[in-house]
Order: structure tokens, then C-alpha cells, then sequence
């Protein structure tokens, strides 16, 4: 059987003349599998084959050598939690892994961490920090917990494998207290799009069609959305790109197993041809390559805070209800700059 008459070259010069038809093409393919009929219809991920992802890297070798970028996020959530001026007695990290967040945290921002993560193997890993913890072995879609019990909920990079988001955003709005806060971060719709496509554009030219290999992640309009369905208010959603260079696709495919960040999708194809894995890592040179020979790989995060409602909190005014217009404004600085004459 031969394959289409479909050249990597032709397949490059395309995407060439449209930069971002390749970003619409696998966020296409994404959505087409997550609507897919079958076991991954309702529930995109397998979540015991994560578990083991996550459990096998924490016994490698060495798991923090491929903790760099969980660490920088985890230190960004942290900043997040000290622009807030006052001190939790009780928090919560939701899928915290070996802790990247609670490293950066300090007495004087949270009193008591409990952390959770489905990965018993992680939370043996978790590294020393000055907060009192308590570890929980738990999946983030059913927290163990009563309602109103935190005052801070954190989370980094883990929601993005959850099968319910709406329901991981309600059990956290449930376990926080009144005035609680929650903040989090995870992986955004461009993460890691040059290695969707040089996977799929491979696949296209040595089979003659392409499935899944890096699964779909939720779009930023829809993260407040949900956030607001949960009970969310006064929310703040922001993005950030972080850029990471490689000596090639197959250095990159091996930190994110490292990372315990493989593939779980129901749906996933089990085996890549390895022909169409070289021509993969061809593609991806020739089109994100460096002059230095690297290659890049970029992960959007999401960053979101939300806080639970408490009557004493500050709210918008009705509407109508002001008492000077804005059209008075101009009023005022004349008055001004005839006062100063």
C-alpha cells in the first residue's frame, strides 16, 4: 500500500503561506475527538492510567530534574497568593504533586497546607517547606473534605486532566469558606502546538491520516465561564507563554513523560510508527528550529482567582445609582486650571 502522494516540503509550504493554520488545524482535531461517541465521549481521560503516569515518574532517578517548569509555575501561583494582604490559618493544594507550590510559601501567608494528589508516589516526594502539612491521597474531581472548611484553595498545572471540569471547580467552591479564595493554574489551548503539529503533519504524509497524540485543553474564554458556574465571583483570569528549548522533539517527548505529562486520552492512538516519528522530528526542526539547533516548545498557562461570596465583601455599585457624570469631569479640570491661574 502506498502512501498519498503528500511531501513533508508541500506540507511545510502550506503552513508557510497561513502562520496559523496549523494552531486552527489541531484545535480543530481536539475538539472533533473530545464530541467523539465511545468510552472518551463523556469522559476524555483515563484517570487510573494518569494515576501510574504520575506514580512512575516520581520513582525515577531523578523526578526533579524534570520539575523546572512545574516549579516556575508553582512559584507564580505563589506570588499570586502574597499579592493578597492577609494570613490563611488553613489551605489547601489541589493535585499538588511534590509541592511546588507550598516551597515558596511561608507562616506568614498560610498557617496549615494540606496537600492532596492522586499519586501516593508524589506525595513521599513532597519537598521541605516551613508550613505545617497534612498529605492526602485523593483525586481532585472528589475531594474528601466538608464544605467551608479552607480559606485558600491553590492549584497548579493539575486541572488540565481532570474529566469534569464544572465539577472540580464546584467541589473547591464547596470546601472553601465564606471570603475564601481560590487560585490557580493550568495548561491553555497553544501548549505545546508545535509538537501537535509536526505529529499530525507527519502522520499525514506516512499514513494518510492522523489521531490524537496530545490532548485537548480548555480554551481561556470558557475558564471564567465555568469558574462563574461554580459560584466563582469577582473573578480574575489572565494568560502567560512560557517558552522552552530542546535539542529535538524526542528530548521534549522524554521530560514530559519525565513529567508524568504523557498522553491519557481515551482515544489515543497506543503506537507511533517509527518512521513517522523521524519524519515528525524532521518536521518540527525544519519548522520551529533554531539557529542553534534547538527546538521550542511552548506551554500556555491559565492563571485564574475566584472568590467565594460572603455579604462583607466589596461589590460593584447598581447600575444608575452615581452621582456625578463623567461628562462633569471636564467641569473640573477647568475648574482646576483656573484655580492654578
Amino acid at each position: 500500500m502506498t502512501s498519498p502522494a503528500l511531501s513533508p516540503r508541500s506540507l511545510w509550504q502550506a503552513v508557510a503561506r497561513s502562520g496559523r493554520w496549523c494552531r486552527r488545524f489541531w484545535a480543530a482535531s481536539g475538539e472533533a475527538a473530545a464530541a467523539s461517541p465511545g468510552s472518551g465521549a463523556r469522559s476524555p481521560f483515563d484517570r487510573q492510567l494518569k494515576r501510574k503516569q504520575k506514580n512512575w515518574a516520581a520513582l525515577q532517578p531523578e523526578p526533579a530534574k524534570y520539575d523546572y517548569l512545574r516549579e516556575e509555575v508553582g512559584g507564580r501561583v505563589a506570588d499570586r497568593v502574597y499579592d493578597i494582604a492577609r494570613t490563611f490559618p488553613l489551605a489547601l493544594d489541589v493535585g499538588c504533586g511534590s509541592g511546588y507550590i507550598a516551597q515558596y510559601l511561608n507562616k506568614e501567608a498560610v498557617e496549615k497546607l494540606f496537600q492532596v494528589d492522586m499519586a501516593e508516589n508524589a506525595l513521599k516526594n513532597t519537598m521541605e517547606t516551613e508550613i505545617p502539612t497534612v498529605s492526602v491521597v485523593a483525586d481532585e474531581e472528589f475531594l474528601p473534605f466538608k464544605e467551608d472548611t479552607f480559606d485558600l484553595v491553590v492549584s497548579s498545572l493539575s486541572l488540565h486532566w481532570v474529566n469534569d471540569l464544572p465539577k472540580a471547580f464546584r467541589e473547591i467552591h464547596q470546601v472553601l469558606k465564606p471570603d475564601g479564595v481560590f487560585i490557580g493554574a493550568m495548561f491553555g489551548g497553544e501548549t505545546l502546538y508545535e509538537l501537535r503539529c509536526s505529529l499530525q503533519l507527519a502522520e499525514l504524509e506516512r499514513e494518510g491520516g492522523f489521531s490524537p497524540h496530545i490532548s485537548p485543553f480548555t480554551d481561556v474564554t470558557d475558564v471564567g465561564h465555568l469558574l462563574g458556574r461554580a459560584g466563582f465571583n469577582t473573578l480574575t483570569v489572565d494568560t502567560d507563554e512560557i517558552q522552552v528549548n530542546y535539542p529535538g522533539m524526542f528530548e521534549v517527548m522524554e521530560d514530559l513523560q519525565g513529567m508524568g505529562e504523557s498522553n491519557c486520552s481515551w482515544n489515543r492512538k497506543p503506537i507511533l510508527h517509527r518512521e513517522t516519528m523521524l519524519a515528525a522530528a524532521a518536521i518540527y526542526q525544519e519548522m520551529y528550529g533554531s539557529n542553534d539547533g534547538s527546538v521550542p516548545a511552548t506551554f500556555q498557562i491559565y492563571y485564574m482567582i475566584g472568590w467565594k461570596f460572603q455579604e462583607s465583601q466589596a461589590r460593584p455599585a447598581q447600575r444608575g445609582s452615581a452621582t456625578v457624570s463623567l461628562g462633569d469631569l471636564a467641569k473640573i479640570n477647568a475648574f482646576i486650571s483656573g484655580e492654578k491661574k
